[in-house]
């Protein structure tokens, strides 16, 4: 069952979601070209010591962003 919408910023290590969208154009556009669409499914990975970066898996990649851009993709939970 999933859950309201959230952010990427908030996801907890070892937790997977579904990308719903973006609320910024220019993360949006780099999202899209790395491949990160709305419905993939992506999982937090790691976290640096400092929060920031986070690592993402995503269609069996990894793919590191700032928190600052993980807070403009909309995510909903996957249970």
């Amino acid at each position: 069952m999933n859950s309201a919408p959230l952010t990427l910023d908030l996801l907890r290590k070892g937790t997977k979601a579904s990308v719903q969208g973006f609320e910024d154009e220019i993360v949006e556009e780099k999202m899209l070209e790395m491949g990160c669409l709305p419905g993939s499914i992506v999982e937090l990975e790691k976290i640096a010591p400092l929060g920031d970066p986070i690592i993402i898996n995503i269609s069996d990649g990894n793919l590191a962003l700032r928190k600052d851009e993980a807070r403009h993709i909309r995510i909903l939970l996957i249970h």
